[in-house]
């Protein structure tokens, strides 16, 4: 009786280990660079934002606190996800 407690214990923690790295790969991603949001390039003096394909310049004023053209251009691609045109 002993034994077959045992291995159940041993299966069953190896359920709960297999869905806590199931979970965790789901939330952390592999990393690679096509999951990319956004990049900040300080030698080109360049921001790009990867889903929506679009870069800005001068990173100073941005970090500044100006931010609108990025604001501008997200919603812009969120309008275009609500009505379905997903690029």
């Amino acid at each position: 009786m002993s034994i077959l407690i045992a291995k159940l214990e041993v299966k069953k923690e190896s359920e709960e280990a297999a869905k806590y790295s199931a979970d965790r790969k789901e939330q952390v991603g592999t990393a690679d660079r096509s999951e990319k949001i956004r990049t900040y390039n300080i030698l080109q003096d360049r921001i790009t934002d990867h889903r929506v394909k679009e870069s800005w310049h001068n990173i100073e004023k941005i970090l500044a606190g100006n931010i609108e053209p990025i604001i501008e251009a997200m919603q812009k691609w969120n309008g275009k996800l609500a009505e379905g045109d997903d690029e």
